[in-house]
């Protein structure tokens, strides 16, 4: 299966690249593994950030990094990968992360990260969060400058509301091809934005969108812990059908508009495999009816 961002076909399923240089994260090996794996399932779309490094002993860039040396290492098969990154935090040493939309900042770190991603233009640059002491025009304008200057391809936003979406399409027009906001099935109240980039054909990527998921249903069913009662319909689904909880998970989130491209994370070969087979994953009305869906519709 595949979707659009803009006008370049990605994968269904992207694959979020945050938890392969966090804290916590893998050993460079298994990280440059897992990306691969997903790259070899066919997952086309890596998203990462200039924050998303561990805040103390890292440094903003690493993920990005990280992500470069993955793909040179994998070879000229990487060339149709679309990376998006994405600008406007920071970490703080206690684990914490700042927001700073200041344009001129802003314009640095789209320029930083195409050095550090080895391009000459950012496929898509994403503005990481509303800084609610810059106004929000003021951030988008910046990345209106970048896609003027050929520093980035096509723009994103991220963690908008509704509003904010029209203000960006107002500001960017087609060149704002997507809005990446939290969504999973314990988290839906992004649906006003996943329809309203639904009906201006924008793409929604949700990040964490396996949140609220138990432990359990990673571990299988021999795990000490009982699955979350709310999501007993993806654990059913899931048994009916030979499959994990996180797969038919997936598979409800792409259900729910041909906007929809889930970009879950992964910190192991065999997770970045999983996800991305849930993109073959159609499941039957009776499956979605009982995992409470109703379609979105423009």
């Amino acid at each position: 299966m595949k979707r659009t961002i803009g006008d370049i076909e990605v994968g269904a399923v992207g694959l979020g690249a945050m938890p392969l240089s966090i804290e916590g994260h893998p050993d460079e090996a298994r990280a440059v593994a897992t990306i691969h794996a997903a790259l070899d399932a066919g997952t086309t779309l890596i998203d990462t950030a200039d924050s998303y490094h561990a805040p103390v002993g890292g440094a903003p860039g690493d993920g990005e990094l990280l992500v470069a040396r993955a793909l040179a290492a994998y070879g000229g098969g990487a060339d149709h990968v679309l990376v998006a990154t994405k600008g406007g935090r920071g970490r703080t040493p206690d684990g914490g992360w700042t927001v700073n939309g200041d344009p001129a900042h802003l314009r640095r770190a789209a320029e930083a990260s195409a050095r550090r991603l080895g391009v000459e233009a950012i496929g898509l640059y994403q503005l990481h969060k509303p800084d609610p002491s810059v106004p929000y025009a003021e951030s988008l304008g910046a990345l209106r400058d970048l896609l003027d200057a050929g520093t980035i391809r096509l723009a994103g936003i991220s963690n908008a509301d509704t509003a904010q979406i029209l203000l960006a399409r107002e500001i960017l027009g087609d060149r704002l091809v997507s809005v990446q906001n939290r969504y999973s099935p314990a988290v839906r109240d992004s649906e006003p934005e996943l329809r309203l980039c639904t009906h201006l054909g924008l793409a929604f990527l949700p990040w964490s969108p396996l949140g609220g998921l138990s432990r359990s249903s990673l571990d299988g069913p021999s795990s000490a812990q009982a699955p979350d009662p709310r999501f007993a319909g993806f654990h059913e689904v899931a048994r009916a059908r030979g499959v994990s909880p996180q797969q038919v998970a997936l598979a409800w989130a792409l259900a729910r508009s041909p906007a929809v491209i889930p970009i879950p994370g992964a910190s192991r070969p065999e997770s970045a495999r999983s996800s991305a087979a849930a993109a073959a994953l159609v499941l039957e009305d009776a499956e979605l009816a009982l995992l409470g869906r109703t379609a979105v519709v423009p």
